[in-house]
């Protein structure tokens, strides 16, 4: 009956009903479930544990790629299943479990779970849940809408649980390209020269025998969640436009720019969006997520071709990819997330980094994880990995929030995920401050009068001033550094009155 989405015969007896397959999980143990950013994630096993956690108590610790989507992040942690989650989410309920202390979350770059698990830093994966389109005849597991950390899951696991998903099509085959490094300290660089070259399988490597069962599941991904342009983001994006043009017109890139990064989210998208008028032709993309954005860019002719680890689209834009398929093949590749985000590959590209920011200061450090510096949002993602490592290090946010309460730029960042040795640019959409080659003196006024909203600047000019007072490379007034969070905390604003 699945003979086309199960080509190994023998494996026919391992099919079963997701309750039934749920009873293989035990109390206590490490779970890596497929899933980034809403794509490609399992469909009925974090359902069926749900279940199985009413007849008795099971608590996990889980690992993905990135958030999942269905809402089965939250799902799980509402009813007790999820105790420890990484390396990042984008759940309401499951984030109101982390900022509680019900959940404890470790916010990790997603290039670097994969290798704490092959190292041993991390405790072993006990059961891999992967989604896929098929299974190849010697077991080797086709992903579906994304890679993830899944190939890592699958290498470790003692028993593997696969989805076979009946929505996603066959002829998602051979947009992906599986490479898994070698142990360290001894082995070889990455082969990876080019954002369009291949250098794996088709497929993640499975011993059949690990296979423990099948599940039969026939549902969608999530869509996107991500906002359509405003007037904000489209400033935003000309900004950057504007910026992109004058450093080819410098001399330090071609029109073809060098491959593009862009974190997942509305601005992120947005600005990506706003390419699609700009005179930049021939472009490429080394990713972590491929949004609309992407796929609206590859159609117009001015993006060649687009590495990523994950596809996350609108409802739309879903159908209409999923009805070309043949059209993409050989312009998309998906790879694991330790690839995809990699350092040694970042660095050897010279990745153009484009990211959001909650906040950052007037010195370039950026927040992109922490609201009032205590609770956690979604996680770090890969953004540090791509804002290190890349040729440029972009970020972007709006300036302000919540009505004008909140200032998106501020005397110090409640909480540091970016330093501001690792940032190049940042944009509001007000203006754009290149920081490459300034002191942090040069660089503040640079930030409070092109990037902040102006409702915000004479505050900010007048605590840059006085901290000038105190002296020293990177002035502040300690006291008061912190100050427009506490005062927001206390009067529901950050602009005195």
């Amino acid at each position: 009956m699945y003979e086309d989405r199960i080509r190994r015969p023998a494996l026919m007896n391992k099919l079963m009903s997701a309750e039934k397959a749920a009873l293989l999980f035990k109390d206590g143990m490490t779970v890596g479930m497929s899933g980034f950013t809403r794509a490609g994630d399992a469909k009925a096993l974090p359902l069926a544990l749900v279940e199985r956690s009413r007849q008795s108590p099971l608590h996990l610790t889980l690992l993905t790629g990135a958030s999942l989507g269905n809402d089965s992040d939250g799902l799980m942690a509402n009813a007790g299943v999820v105790a420890r989650r990484m390396p990042f989410q984008a759940d309401a309920a499951l984030r109101r479990k982390i900022n509680s202390g019900e959940v404890m979350f470790i916010d990790q770059h997603l290039s670097e779970t994969a290798e704490q698990l092959r190292s041993g830093d991390l405790k072993a994966i006990d059961i891999a849940v992967i989604e896929a389109v098929a299974i190849t005849p010697d077991g080797g597991i086709i992903p579906t809408m994304s890679v993830g950390n899944t190939a890592n899951f699958a290498q470790q696991a003692d028993k593997v649980i696969v989805e076979i998903n009946l929505s996603a099509p066959l002829a998602l085959e051979g947009f992906h390209d599986i490479y898994v490094p070698g142990n360290r300290p001894h082995r070889g660089a990455i082969p990876l020269l080019t954002p369009w070259q291949r250098m794996g399988w088709t497929s993640i490597p499975v011993h059949p025998d690990r296979i423990a069962a099948i599940v039969i599941t026939d549902s969608p991904d999530s869509p996107s969640n991500a906002l359509p342009p405003d007037d904000e983001t489209d400033a935003i994006a000309r900004h950057v436009i504007t910026f992109l043009e004058g450093e080819v017109k410098a001399g330090r890139m071609d029109p073809s720019l060098r491959p593009l990064q862009a974190g997942i989210g509305t601005i992120a998208n947005a600005v990506l969006h706003g390419l699609i008028d700009s005179p930049f032709r021939n472009m490429t993309m080394y990713s972590e997520v491929l949004q609309d954005s992407a796929i609206e860019l590859l159609d117009s002719g001015q993006l060649s071709m687009a590495s990523a680890s994950s596809i996350t689209l609108s409802a739309a834009m879903h159908e209409k990819f999923i009805h070309n398929l043949e059209k993409y093949r050989e312009r998309i590749v998906l790879r694991p997330q330790e690839i995809s985000n990699h350092p040694e590959v970042v660095r050897r590209l010279g990745i153009i980094a484009l990211n959001t920011a909650l906040e950052y200061d007037i010195y370039g450090n950026v927040n992109s994880t922490h609201v009032g510096g205590t609770h956690m949002m979604n996680g770090i993602g890969g953004s540090g990995d791509f804002a290190r490592n890349g040729q440029l290090s972009i970020f972007v946010s709006k300036s302000v929030a919540k009505d004008g309460a909140i200032s998106s730029v501020v005397p110090f960042v409640a909480h540091v995920d970016h330093t501001e040795h690792d940032v190049d640019v940042v944009v509001s959409e007000w203006g754009l401050a290149d920081l490459r080659g300034l002191a942090p003196r040069e660089r503040a006024p640079l930030i409070i009068e092109n990037c902040a909203h102006p409702d915000y600047r004479p505050q900010l000019r007048a605590y840059f001033e006085e901290a000038k007072q105190g002296g020293g490379q990177t002035p502040h007034v300690l006291e008061k550094a912190l100050s427009w969070h506490a005062r927001y905390k206390r009067e529901g604003s950050m602009l005195v009155k």
